[in-house]
């Protein structure tokens, strides 16, 4: 399998480190609001890596993805929801709350959670105060009257490269030392590790050189810690969108591999491109993003967003309208009838050709997703059987490849194809009876039957096989 690497600015072949089991860290959200479906579109490219890797090599991937839970946003939020509570409670309350909404959206655009370990900041505390102390120990971080920041000069000093992602250069380097979790300036700063503890802040407890630092991390150590917690290190992929290459994922590099011999954090870093707005990147600075529950309001499936987000290559951005996500719909709707051809009576042909498709088909999108993830391409070789299979107008085929090609793309997409229920025995009898009416060339009662079959969200299509139906959808 290739991927593009960032540390290599190449495509790369991906071969797991240990076991052929791959170990994938993935930046997860801060849970102080709804997450926007820019940033659900990094967790869709995140899941359907890890299934691809899945059905490349064989074995399950040990996925994590972390909760952002302690940060300037999240403790700004807690403090104006909870004025009066303990600040640490008030900080678990609110973080725990948009954790659970988080999950509810990922299960809604197809995400497999239970593949998928989560890990909070606030239980790493301990863990990341011990790196913090080596990190002191040993001249990369220092003190200072706010806290404890990374020293990249140190860092240069022992012989480590700053700029492992992308390159810096002397123009985009500065003295300054940056408190704010939330800068974004493309520029080169010693960075928090460690803060101390302002009034009304949630704190935890921190000696460091005699010197009493109650307060909380900072965001960048975070990932570091539970990264390498988690999986060790190095581990294999590392993921994210590319507004994260720099500060954040260049920062967790320096610290992860200040005190190791060996430079790498992780053997790929992997990253997806912005959602577009009106051609400007959604993001809630910008006051142009939409979240899942937009999508929902407008009567969208939030598959369809799912499927919008995989007609774009990860590394092309996505430009989103609603008349793109109508498109997305419009695709996805296809899809479903062509998944629901399962339950139509079986004409009893099986064409050579169309099970050798069936087969090819399989293949060909196993390596469109063995080269960088090619899911555009992946979508084409599914929408070429299925509009062989809608011009020969075949229902209910059977062959030696059709058996379990629904819960194969159903593992590649994620889309809920297998499962799909039949419909009922009163709606096939409905159909049967405006079959007979159709024979005798009752034209009425054969709109009527068509009409209440629409009214229970069924279509009807007359072929030279019989009559097929459909679900009726937005």
């Amino acid at each position: 399998m290739k991927l593009y690497n960032t540390l290599q600015r190449k495509l790369q072949d991906f071969t797991p480190l240990t076991d052929q089991t791959a170990r994938i860290y993935s930046c997860g959200p801060t849970v102080y609001d709804h997450a926007h479906i820019g940033n659900l579109s990094a967790y869709i490219f995140a899941d359907t890596l890890r299934r691809a890797i899945q059905l490349a090599t064989g074995n399950q991937p040990k996925h994590v993805m972390n909760y952002t839970d302690v940060d300037d946003k999240t403790i700004r939020r807690s403090i104006e929801r909870y004025p009066d509570a303990d600040p640490r409670e008030a900080l678990h309350n609110l973080t725990a709350e948009y954790s659970e909404l988080f999950l509810r959206d990922m299960r809604k655009i197809g995400n497999d959670v239970d593949a998928i370990t989560f890990l909070r900041a606030t239980d790493y505390i301990d863990e990341m105060k011990i790196l913090i102390t080596e990190l002191h120990k040993a001249g990369f971080a220092y003190i200072s009257d706010d806290g404890v920041y990374f020293s990249i000069e140190a860092y240069r000093k022992a012989g480590k490269t700053y700029g492992q992602l992308l390159e810096i250069t002397v123009s985009n380097t500065s003295e300054a030392r940056i408190q704010n979790d939330e800068y974004d300036k493309e520029s080169v700063h010693d960075f928090s590790l460690w803060k101390k503890q302002k009034t009304g802040e949630p704190a935890w407890e921190f000696m460091l050189d005699g010197q009493n630092l109650a307060g909380r991390p900072g965001w960048h150590i975070e990932c570091s810690v539970m990264s390498r917690s988690a999986l060790g290190q190095p581990f294999d992929i590392h993921t994210g969108g590319v507004d994260l290459i720099f500060p954040h994922h260049e920062n967790e590099i320096a610290q992860s591999t200040a005190l190791e011999e060996n430079p790498l954090m992780a053997q790929l870093f992997v990253h997806n491109e912005h959602i577009l707005v009106d051609g400007k990147k959604m993001a809630k600075s910008a006051n142009n993003f939409y979240t899942l529950q937009d999508v929902t309001d407008r009567s969208f499936d939030p598959l369809a967003f799912r499927l919008l987000v995989l007609q774009a290559h990860y590394r092309s951005q996505v430009h989103f309208s609603w008349e793109n996500l109508q498109a997305a719909q419009n695709r996805l709707n296809d899809i479903y009838a062509w998944a629901d051809l399962r339950w139509q009576p079986s004409s009893n042909i099986m064409p050579s050709e169309l099970d050798e498709l069936f087969r090819t088909t399989r293949e060909n999108i196993l390596e469109a997703l063995r080269s960088d993830l090619n899911t555009p391409q992946a979508l084409m070789h599914l929408g070429k059987l299925m509009d062989y299979m809608s011009g020969i107008a075949i229902p209910g085929v059977e062959g030696t490849y059709t058996d379990g090609t629904l819960g194969f793309l159903e593992k590649v997409f994620g889309l809920p194809l297998s499962g799909r229920p039949d419909i009922t025995d009163e709606q096939k009898q409905l159909i049967k009876e405006r079959e007979a009416v159709r024979k005798s060339k009752d034209w009425t009662k054969s709109d009527e039957i068509r009409d209440q079959l629409r009214d229970q969200q069924l279509g009807l299509r007359d072929t030279e096989y019989g009559t097929q139906w459909y679900r009726l959808r937005r």
